[in-house]
């Protein structure tokens, strides 16, 4: 860190499980999707996607761009979801997110989605949204009755709704179904995109107990959370089953074609519905 200036350098796309998350009205100005669409969304902090520059100047002002999500008029909603089922794993959340972000897909459309029959952790909200903005360059959801801006479905619509659009289990299963097929082997399994956090660090670890890894398998976190991830004995558990833990990363921009090429990976196994669909790239 640098005293003078009160910078912190890190590397991190899940700021919101590790540094000060913003709250409820607060304008800030984020670039990393995934980052965004949690924190206008399950946050109701307000952020458009910024590139560097702008990012790096609204630190150095405090003031944000006054344009897009800051603003009242564009944080209604435009399309009604209604989903019939409730994901049960991470991978169904992000593949869910997945199908509503091709619905959507268009940045200044709002989807708010209705049908969930409970509340979704921060894990499952994270993948759903960064999944979201991945597939449709969504910047904000609400979810009737859980996110703070959309406690009742009228709080985000301003007149008639619109004609609701349905998602049902053969949606989400139609795009998990997309990738690998029968036949295919597995050359690596990577663990990111979003960053893991403690919570599913700890899920790792348990269901590799007893186990051991025969392809290489990538577990990424962020700086914040390794500390906490090596003082419970998470990151040697992971490791003693032949994982990789790496902190401060992100795999896809991590040269992963050339990766690949070097370790001779034609095919890569995920729980992250976003890097399934940014490494097809």
């Amino acid at each position: 860190m640098d005293a003078g200036s009160g910078v912190l350098m890190t590397d991190t796309c899940v700021t919101y499980q590790t540094i000060m998350p913003p709250v409820l009205g607060e304008h800030v100005a984020y670039g990393d999707i995934g980052v965004v669409i949690h924190c206008n969304s399950v946050l109701g902090a307000r952020s458009n996607f910024e590139g560097g520059p702008s990012a790096l100047a609204a630190a150095l002002t405090g003031r944000t761009p006054r344009y897009g999500y800051p603003l009242d008029a564009h944080r209604r909603g435009t399309k009604l979801i209604e989903v019939s089922f409730t994901p049960t794993a991470l991978h169904e959340w992000g593949a869910l997110g997945g199908v509503v972000g091709k619905i959507a897909g268009d940045y200044w459309q709002v989807p708010v989605i209705t049908g969930l029959d409970r509340v979704p952790g921060s894990d499952e909200l994270k993948h759903f949204g960064a999944a979201m903005a991945s597939f449709g360059s969504v910047a904000l959801f609400h979810i009737e009755g859980v996110t703070p801006e959309a406690q009742r479905i009228d709080d985000v619509f301003v007149g008639a709704m619109p004609a609701a659009s349905p998602v049902g289990i053969a949606d989400m299963r139609a795009l998990l179904g997309g990738s690998l097929h029968a036949g295919d082997m597995v050359d690596v399994v990577v663990f990111t995109a979003p960053q893991l956090s403690l919570m599913e660090m700890q899920a790792l670890a348990a269901l590799l107990e007893g186990r051991r890894a025969v392809v290489p398998l990538l577990a990424v976190t962020s700086p914040q959370m390794k500390p906490d991830a090596d003082r419970m004995g998470l990151t040697a558990r992971i490791e003693a089953a032949g994982g990789t833990v790496l902190s401060g990363m992100c795999f896809y921009q991590s040269y992963a074609r050339e990766l690949g090429t070097a370790n001779g990976w034609r095919n890569l196994a995920t729980n992250s519905a976003k890097l399934s669909n940014i490494i097809g790239g």
